[in-house]
């Protein structure tokens, strides 16, 4: 079944149910209604696009989802755009790379982050005020009907089709467009809903952008088809409202990034999250620190979960049943995952460091017209997802950095997660680090730790060797003022080096002497 289609079906059966509180608009809609804006705006699509592909750019709310409904009733497949940094040129790169030209956003999104109106684009509010009421007579005529009959009306298609094209991050490279058929988002909510117990009654806080896959799946396709109701807030970093939300609407689900959680963390007055009875974190490393401040400020156990754009996302989480702080939890029932060596491509062993290899339902085909990148990361069904980590003897996934993120250093492969974590617990509650590669003529590279505060850099490494081999170390420390985020919270590793390797050309490398001996 496709997506589409499994709403129809949810819209009806849960018709007089509240679908979505919008707290940006106000608006309090019935799944009812979003299946009759979706249908009415469906039908104002027809004659706009040839086919194919339609971009969509609307923050989280109920508008983004009549959008993604109604393209996707209409027989196209929504190009969901980043609209957080250079949404002119994302519109653009888009348009050209998958080469479609109607774009769907808003004029209050365009005035927010002072984008101009590009050829293609067609703003909702133009479109809302274009509806007569003989499209709304229509629509409403079509929307009584039963599911069976609404979805013989749709374009024809099968589950193989593509649900959604995403773009991947691009914390670390240029970012990549990820076509994800209806069957692979199909077969991540049935992994999901295996291990954790979601149900109609739930409420779910979707407070993620949908142009990324964390939130189109977890946040959107997983509450639709459960029959929850939706409470959508547009702005991640606006904390206090979103723990405001929260309170307000009695939110029983929530799920984030670690830098989004640990800013409603803060910001956060006792009795906020007294509904939440599952809170899971994904997409970035979550520290002991998160973990520990929201067991003692609110007494809920935060559950870790990984995943990847690729595979839908979700590939291995953590639940109330089964949990492992500091590990990413065990793989879904239809996800496999293999742990190769990096060198030799053998399967690694219990409790031993390798790539982690994804195979499943939810794995993507191939990245849209880049057989390039295909070929690297596709490999006799294996999804590479360029990640490390390892598998304990109870099958929990640890994950432990990118394999970018690991430096060859006198033979031996050093982790700079790894050594973030050491630096981390040393660190004050209210000082982030990020540790990076720079380039070293003498040495080929050092490591060099991005921390957000001054700190006594002799009494850290000095620390910090009680854990780390002399090679781990830092040899040198730069204090930025914060450290730069992508706009689903995790940390723009490019950004940060790029600004670590100005900041070490203008300030010597640490002197032998403070770093400890062995």
């Amino acid at each position: 079944m496709r997506l589409h289609e499994m709403f129809v079906r949810s819209a009806k059966k849960h018709a007089k149910k509240l679908a979505v509180a919008d707290r940006a608009t106000g608006q309090r809609v019935t799944y009812k209604d979003v299946l009759l804006r979706a249908l009415i705006l469906a039908a104002k699509l027809d004659g706009r696009e040839a086919g194919g592909f339609v971009g969509v750019m609307v923050p989280t709310s109920a508008g983004c989802m009549y959008a993604t409904l109604a393209v996707l009733l209409s027989g196209r497949t929504p190009v969901m755009i980043n609209y957080s940094t250079g949404a002119a040129d994302n519109c653009r790169d888009a348009q050209r790379r998958l080469a479609f030209s109607t774009i769907l956003t808003s004029k209050a999104l365009l005035a927010r982050i002072n984008c101009p109106l590009i050829d293609g684009m067609v703003c909702l509010e133009d479109l809302a005020a274009g509806v007569s009421l003989l499209d709304k007579l229509k629509g409403a005529a079509r929307a009584a009907r039963s599911a069976d009959r609404i979805i013989r009306k749709i374009p024809k298609g099968d589950a193989e089709d593509y649900a959604v094209v995403l773009f991947t991050s691009g914390s670390e490279r240029e970012p990549k467009a990820v076509p994800l058929m209806h069957a692979n988002i199909a077969a991540n909510l049935e992994g999901v809903a295996q291990v954790v117990d979601f149900s109609a009654e739930d409420v779910m806080m979707a407070n993620l952008p949908f142009f990324h896959v964390f939130g189109l799946t977890v946040n959107m396709w997983l509450p639709l088809w459960q029959g929850m109701t939706i409470v959508t807030y547009p702005n991640p970093l606006d904390f206090r409202s979103v723990c405001q939300a929260v309170r307000d609407e009695k939110a029983t689900v929530m799920v984030g990034t670690p830098a989004f959680l640990n800013g409603y963390l803060q910001k956060s007055e006792p009795g906020d999250f007294a509904t939440i009875r599952l809170l899971i974190t994904g997409a970035d490393k979550c520290t002991e620190a998160l973990r520990r401040g929201w067991w003692e400020k609110h007494r809920i156990i935060l559950l870790e979960g990984y995943g990847t754009t690729e595979t839908s996302p979700v590939i291995s989480v953590n639940t109330p049943q089964h949990n492992r702080p500091g590990s990413v939890g065990r793989p879904l029932p239809n996800v496999e995952v293999r742990l190769e060596h990096y060198e030799t491509g053998e399967e690694c062993a219990v409790n031993q460091i390798g790539k982690v290899l994804v195979k499943g339902p939810s794995v993507m085909n191939g990245y849209f017209d880049d057989f390039e990148a295909t070929s690297l990361h596709l490999r006799h069904g294996w999804y590479d997802t360029g990640d490390m980590g390892y598998m304990d003897d109870d099958r929990y996934l640890w994950h432990v950095g990118r394999l970018r993120r690991f430096l060859k250093v006198g033979g031996e492969m050093v982790s700079l997660v790894r050594v973030e974590d050491v630096l981390d617990r040393l660190l004050p509650d209210d000082c982030q680090c990020c540790v990076v590669e720079v380039p070293d003529a003498a040495r080929g590279a050092r490591i060099v730790a991005a921390v957000t505060a001054s700190v006594d850099e002799k009494e850290i490494l000095a620390q910090m060797a009680e854990s780390l081999p002399r090679i781990a170390l830092p040899k040198q420390f730069v204090v930025l003022p914060e450290l730069p985020k992508m706009s689903s919270g995790k940390l723009d590793f490019r950004t940060i080096t790029e600004m670590v390797r100005d900041a070490v050309q203008k300030r010597p490398p640490v002197g032998p002497a403070s770093v400890p001996a062995e």
